[in-house]
């Protein structure tokens, strides 16, 4: 697992991994820049963080990390990126990512877009509450589908074969995570249609709940690709 903050860890991942006995190692890149191999892991997850897929400058392990996510997509690696996880794997096959028109923080809906739906798309409910929490968004890849969108955002949720997702939204947050986040970034909470307060964002426990379980499903989806690919 890739980690960009300390408040933004794998949430309700972290149970369904040892729920089967799979072992899970980090690699804190606000602490020490050092990446594992391809060769290292089965799963790559790629998870959130405050700073922009953009700013190598700033963060200079930013690209050797999109370098360890392309190689990894071409060895045939499970890939989960979420939210800056999403942009990065995005610019690692070469999209653009760029400022959102508004950004999105709080619990606000996804719909499949018009057109054929993809076996992952059928995995969410028709109307579902998603938690966000995100100001970039990204391009899609060439060979990238894009099973999900929402009101002020296009691209939410996107496939590369059946081995690597792209989440802009969170599905992994659980309340007590969610209230992390909110201690560490209320900076950018602020008065929008597009933004909630930290009482509407905590209302409510049981969508945490649901969103879990549709973080598992999503992952035994990715597992039954894995073992397909092994086979």
């Amino acid at each position: 697992m890739l980690q960009h903050v300390p408040f933004e860890g794998i949430g309700s991942i972290q149970p369904w991994m040892d729920s089967r006995g799979i072992a899970v190692s980090t690699a804190r890149l606000f602490k020490e820049p050092a990446l594992p191999l391809p060769g290292d892991f089965d799963w790559l997850i790629v998870m959130g963080g405050p700073m922009s897929a953009n700013e190598e400058a700033v963060h200079p392990w930013l690209r050797p990390e999109k370098r360890l996510i392309s190689q990894a997509i071409e060895a045939g690696k499970t890939v989960l990126g979420i939210c800056l996880g999403a942009q990065l794997i995005a610019s690692a096959l070469g999209a653009r990512v760029f400022p959102n028109e508004c950004r999105e923080i709080g619990w606000f809906p996804v719909r499949r877009p018009a057109g054929p739906v993809t076996d992952l798309a059928r995995l969410f409910p028709d109307d579902i509450e998603v938690f966000h929490w995100h100001g970039e968004t990204f391009e899609l890849a060439r060979g990238a589908v894009n099973f999900l969108e929402s009101d002020v955002c296009e691209n939410q949720a996107f496939s590369l074969g059946s081995r690597v997702l792209g989440l802009q939204f969170h599905l992994e947050t659980t309340h007590s995570s969610a209230a992390s986040l909110i201690e560490n970034s209320r900076h950018e909470i602020a008065p929008s249609a597009t933004i909630q307060t930290e009482q509407e964002m905590l209302a409510r426990p049981e969508r945490f709940a649901a969103i879990n379980r549709l973080m598992d499903s999503l992952l035994n989806y990715l597992s039954g690709a894995a073992h397909a690919h092994m086979e």
